[in-house]
């Protein structure tokens, strides 16, 4: 194949737009506090004997941005690298953003191809898809570690018709 005639990666903004802002709102319901800082830790379910948690740690916070640390926890450590995220919020365009991924920063939006990281052309892109597919992930068989305390309220019986 001719270099010449070979087409450059372009990015859809719009894509990575709407996946930065998906993001965001997966985020605020697994960290419905985090605004205040506070950071979360919650299991995944994965059967028996395998036992992994999500930790959210809030690192920055700051009027417009929010920077947590995204860490997953887990007993299989020796065999396989876990992910470990930093993800950067920005509050006044409710998006959510990897800047930082197993120890590499600053990606940027296109690369050549091939480059001395070997990174692909849309390496920020697939990025964040990962990390969309991840949190859906956690969404769907998270389990919090939380106590239920909850009463129901006593009903008053209505005298005139005997039921409550």
């Amino acid at each position: 194949m001719d270099r010449l005639n070979k087409k450059h990666y372009v990015p859809d903004l719009t894509s990575i737009s709407s996946i930065c802002e998906a993001n965001y709102a997966r985020l605020l319901k697994l960290l419905p506090d985090m605004d205040k800082g506070i950071g979360r830790e919650f299991s995944l379910s994965g059967g028996p004997n395998h036992n992994t948690n999500i930790r959210f740690t809030i690192e920055e916070n700051f009027k417009y941005t929010l920077t947590i640390l995204v860490e997953q926890i887990s007993e299989l450590n020796d065999f396989l690298k876990p992910p470990k995220m930093e993800v950067r919020l920005y509050q006044d365009v409710r998006m959510a953003e990897v800047i930082s991924f197993a120890n590499n920063h600053r990606f940027n939006g296109v690369y050549t191809y091939p480059n001395p990281q070997m990174r692909q052309p849309d390496e920020k892109h697939q990025i964040n898809v990962f990390f969309a597919d991840w949190l859906c992930h956690c969404l769907e068989h998270g389990e919090a570690n939380i106590e239920l305390n909850f009463r129901p309220k006593r009903l008053k019986c209505d005298s005139r018709t005997g039921s409550d």
